[in-house]
């Protein structure tokens, strides 16, 4: 159970990490607005986490 909180936490930890960076680092870069760039910043946090933790679930099944 302690290692469940304990990936639940890194998951909060990473996903809070991820909505900062988008919120004030991405400004910074002066994208022009356009409705695919707002689609890519929206699901890129939940693209990578998702890669993340297929990627780990893959190394504990071998």
């Amino acid at each position: 159970m302690e290692t469940n909180v304990t990936f639940g936490l890194k998951l909060l930890i990473s996903s809070a990490v991820l909505a900062i960076a988008i919120k004030y680092a991405v400004p910074l870069l002066n994208l022009p607005p356009s409705p695919a760039i707002a689609l890519g910043l929206v699901l890129s946090p939940t693209l990578i986490l998702a890669a993340l933790m297929g990627w780990r679930s893959w190394q504990e099944s071998q």
